[in-house]
């Protein structure tokens, strides 16, 4: 991993205060029962994680569960299409559910997951993404509590990673090739 820099964007202390903020966003917004956290993964595990805690300081008690979904399978290009690779295993009917992913930046996979469980009979569904990268957007959606608005940048750390290195970092950075 010598052959990359990674220059900090947003700092551990300043994405916990972010969390923090955003917690109280989604509780204030009506998020207090009845909550089912769905994290997507694998980049969204870090930001859920921290973000529950969070909730849970705030005054919400959620039930948590997962879901991987792929527009990219072995490409590093989105085929447009996108598949489930990990089911949910709690019924969303009726539910209020929060979807939870580290960035939203084509808008895809995420308006597909929106999609698929309002149809399962979601009560309400509503997106929080660590990072909004806007510029990239190709679906109509936008995320309902965003952290940070994301530079035009490959980011690594917080659970993103690339070629599955760096999600271990406790900041957000992006890459800058050596010289």
């Amino acid at each position: 991993m010598n052959e990359h820099r990674i220059d900090v964007l947003f700092t551990a202390e300043a994405i916990a205060a972010r969390i923090a903020g955003l917690a109280t966003e989604i509780r204030e917004a009506g998020f207090r029962e009845n909550v089912l956290v769905v994290a997507v993964l694998k980049g969204g595990f870090v930001f859920a994680a921290d973000l529950i805690r969070a909730l849970h300081g705030a005054g919400v008690s959620p039930e948590v569960d997962f879901m991987s979904l792929s527009s990219y399978r072995d490409g590093t290009a989105s085929s447009g299409t996108v598949t489930v690779l990990r089911d949910l295993e709690t019924d969303v009917a009726g539910r209020n559910v929060l979807i939870v992913d580290d960035i939203l930046e084509s808008g895809r996979t995420l308006a597909y997951a929106v999609r698929l469980l309002e149809e399962r009979g979601a009560a309400r569904v509503a997106l929080a993404v660590l990072l909004d990268k806007p510029g990239h957007r190709v679906a109509a959606i936008e995320g309902d509590f965003v952290g940070f608005t994301c530079p035009d940048l490959f980011v690594v750390g917080f659970g993103m990673d690339m070629g599955h290195a760096y999600r271990e970092l406790p900041y957000i950075g992006h890459v800058v090739a050596a010289k």
